[in-house]
């Protein structure tokens, strides 16, 4: 790991930053709410959105998190490769939100691809993009092995067929055009943005991941979907820490308890209209934000790092049960419980 600054060296702490991906968070809810600016304002720190920065401070950190005042909650293959890249963040809490992911195929070849053992020699896509960790990647890699893996397969049982995919293109665009030109079998796709881009290219589900009991079968970069600060924060400034994690438990409290207006965030935070939120998270009301560092949680993300390591995502190991650090969500816990 870097060594740290010393402490004169140390700039003053006067913004907090925040960022999430376009998916389901509670950090999203927290600042659809304005309860993170709130909670700050008294200690004179500004509370920023790094979606929202200026050219000071480039957006690339939302991947390699090399900024200290910065809470990001976001998939895990970013968040493990900045760890194995030699950023000193710490693992504070994880989400398990079970967002639609299924094997998608031509409408005309649903007879012949609707279980997970149909995809022995089937043409598959794995999608390529020039940046710097392609998350894309690993989801449809990720997607796929764990559908191959329900039924006894794996990778080496399909065909791959690699996809370049512009940077700005649209999300699974790319690839389900390829399906539909018949340059692939099956694409693997998650949330609600592919839920609308499913319909628009006529494209049917042939492998439900959601329908396995085993949650294994769905681990993913969204699943479990990390938390994750920088330990100089940590070190410096546990208290406020501690005070932003209440603020996520108190929003997915919220959250649950309504789940009319949590549809209508989820739609702001992911782009999609109502029927692709629907869609990806069965009604919005099964969408749970609760941060948890449960050992069950914790293997489901070993068993991630492990995969993506093996795949070449990672520079080098990361002990996750290491990375995680329980007390500040335990304090944010209890914080939250006694107000």
């Amino acid at each position: 790991m870097p060594a740290s600054a010393a402490p004169q060296d140390r700039p003053v702490l006067d913004t907090l930053w925040f960022t999430r991906c376009p998916v389901p968070t509670a950090t999203g809810i927290a600042a659809d709410r304005g309860w993170l600016a709130a909670e700050f304002a008294a200690d004179g720190l500004v509370v920023r959105s790094l979606q929202d920065a200026g050219p000071d401070v480039p957006r690339d950190r939302h991947f390699t998190h090399a900024l200290t005042g910065l809470f990001r909650e976001g998939g895990n293959v970013p968040a493990l490769w900045a760890r194995a890249s030699g950023e000193p963040t710490r693992l504070v809490g994880l989400t398990w939100i079970e967002e639609r992911q299924a094997i998608l195929v031509r409408a005309e070849d649903r007879e012949r691809i609707s279980g997970p053992g149909d995809l022995a020699g089937s043409r598959v896509a794995i999608p390529r993009r020039d940046i710097a960790i392609d998350f894309w990647r690993a989801m449809a890699l990720a997607g796929l092995h764990g559908a191959l893996a329900a039924a006894g397969l794996g990778l080496g049982d399909v065909v791959p067929v690699e996809v370049v995919v512009a940077p700005s293109a649209g999300q699974w665009k790319t690839e389900l055009e390829a399906l539909r030109d018949g340059r692939v079998d099956a694409v693997y796709v998650k949330g609600a943005l592919a839920v609308e881009a499913a319909a628009a290219h006529d494209a049917v589900i042939g492998v439900d991941l959601d329908a396995f009991q085993d949650p294994s079968v769905r681990v993913n970069n969204g699943t479990p979907r990390p938390v994750t600060v920088h330990q100089d924060l940590l070190d410096r400034h546990p208290d406020l820490v501690v005070r932003f994690l209440r603020v996520l438990v108190e929003a997915a409290d919220w959250a649950a308890a309504r789940p009319g207006e949590l549809a209508r965030i989820l739609a702001a935070e992911t782009g999609a209209g109502p029927a692709g939120v629907a869609g990806a998270y069965r009604g919005a009301g099964s969408a749970d934000l609760r941060l948890d560092l449960s050992a069950h949680r914790l293997e489901l993300l070993a068993r991630q790092e492990r995969f993506l390591r093996g795949q070449g995502f990672l520079a080098g190991p990361v002990d996750v049960a290491a990375w995680a650090a329980p007390e500040p969500l335990a304090a944010a816990r209890s914080l939250a419980t006694a107000r």
